[in-house]
């Protein structure tokens, strides 16, 4: 980790934690920590729905990712007197759980934790409750009238029993990229079933072999595709409980359909971010599912893609479906300690950084989790000039990310890049390995405590 420290007399923000209840958790392991955290302890005082530690003056410690580090230093910039302590880390990237490996460390050393925290994941919810790491929010912190602000369904990965834990950043919901000029120079049109999609990669290895109609070679591919096909991998049916099936029709249909156009070299294995892709396939992408944020992360920014090519369309359907759906990939959530000794200026910093327009309407990267500041966000993506065409499938899509398809503990990423990519660079089928990511996904499962049906 990194610390970004705007004045040399700043205070950091673990060095003045409530040392009563510290002292009271120092030797206890997360289930300690969480009863720690119940209320009850002395020195604490129970407000807003959980114990709080004594308030103390001093630096608000913040975690953030690379991406978020301009989010927090415009906060400190509009926030002069504010002292903060800025920490950058890898935002829990790829699953890498640094986040709950660091949170385990603090629970057992009483000391150390960030006052409020971003990851780039989703599921941080299904640890962080029970180790007594995230503070309730919709207890008083956070005013009712702000929360019916965030898009429908936008922090139900946030929520534990009806109790809101963190906050939502922006939304990823799928969406067809794709580059108009080039399209309308091989005369085809955007395909809106997946059957035609299937059939337009077809085309493209025969007509124009090297271009491309999308990417298979990122850890995220299965929350693009199979999330969007409805394949129940992932369906979260209870706190710790999930029902695995990725050998159904949904799922097997998707498979096979990658399978072609990876076979035909007209879907690409090598990773959107890979040096490789940067390097040889910039400019050969006719079509691209993805997330809302690969408009700038990945064409803009990434493959320098030029102004006025890229433009969005909704996600392919599968014939006869009248449900449209779509997957995700990440988005992130912002979470507040309850250990925090600055929770009033911490809760200030939450509200402000998911929904304020300062920040979300017109510097975010991605689509905002909070509509007002989404409509925003979008005024200033078209006005922007780089995109050809307006963003309205963006918008469309946010409503339409299938439910089923859940936040556990587990990371997807981290299960699909040991079990299934490996066998793609063999050149393995993914309908092939199906059945390998249904066993891996049980064992991620029950390692973490859930009980799985099928």
């Amino acid at each position: 980790m990194s610390v970004y420290k705007p004045s040399t007399h700043q205070e950091t923000g673990t060095s003045r934690r409530g040392t009563a209840l510290l002292a009271a958790c120092a030797a206890g392991v997360m289930l300690t920590a969480a009863a720690c955290g119940s209320g009850g302890t002395a020195g604490t005082t129970t407000k807003d729905g959980f114990a709080q530690a004594p308030q103390k003056d001093g630096a608000l410690t913040v975690w953030v990712d690379a991406t978020r580090m301009d989010a927090a230093k415009l906060y400190q910039s509009q926030h002069p007197d504010v002292k903060m302590d800025i920490v950058s880390y890898d935002g829990d990237a790829n699953g890498s759980n640094y986040l709950q490996t660091k949170v385990q460390l603090f629970n057992r050393t009483g000391k150390g934790w960030p006052d409020v925290v971003f990851s780039s994941q989703n599921n941080e919810a299904s640890w962080a409750v029970q180790a007594g790491f995230a503070a309730p929010l919709n207890k008083g912190l956070i005013p009712q009238a702000t929360l019916a602000g965030f898009a429908k369904g936008a922090n139900d990965v946030c929520t534990v029993d009806g109790t809101l834990y963190c906050l939502r950043n922006d939304l990823s919901q799928a969406v067809l990229w794709y580059n108009a000029p080039l399209l309308k120079k091989f005369d085809y049109t955007v395909p809106t079933t997946w059957e035609d999609y299937q059939a337009l990669g077809e085309k493209v290895a025969k007509e124009h072999p090297g271009y491309l109609v999308g990417d298979a070679g990122d850890t995220f591919t299965p929350e693009i595709y199979l999330w969007a096909s409805k394949c129940g991998a992932n369906h979260i049916t209870g706190p710790k409980a999930v029902s695995v099936n990725t050998t159904s029709e949904a799922c097997t249909k998707m498979a096979k359909l990658l399978d072609v156009l990876i076979k035909n070299k007209s879907m690409s294995i090598s990773g959107v971010f890979s040096t490789d892709f940067a390097k040889n396939e910039a400019d050969k992408v006719l079509l691209m599912p993805g997330p809302a944020w690969y408009g700038g992360a990945v064409f803009k920014d990434g493959l320098k893609t030029p102004a006025k090519q890229i433009a969005v369309a909704p996600i392919p359907q599968w014939q006869g479906d009248t449900s449209p759906s779509t997957g995700n990939v990440g988005g992130g959530t912002w979470l507040l300690s309850k250990h925090s000794t600055h929770i009033k200026a911490a809760t200030d910093f939450l509200k402000w950084v998911t929904t304020d327009n300062a920040y979300q309407g017109e510097k975010a990267p991605g689509f905002p989790a909070y509509a007002p500041a989404a409509e925003n966000w979008l005024k200033a993506q078209n006005a922007s000039g780089y995109f050809a065409g307006d963003l309205t499938a963006l918008k469309n899509a946010s409503s339409q990310v299938w439910s089923d398809w859940g936040s556990g503990q587990f990371s997807q990423e981290a299960i699909w890049a040991a079990t299934v990519k490996p066998g793609l660079t063999q050149g393995k089928t993914i309908e092939s390995l199906l059945p390998a990511w249904q066993d891996a996904i049980v064992k991620y499962a029950q390692a973490d405590g859930y009980k799985v049906s099928k």
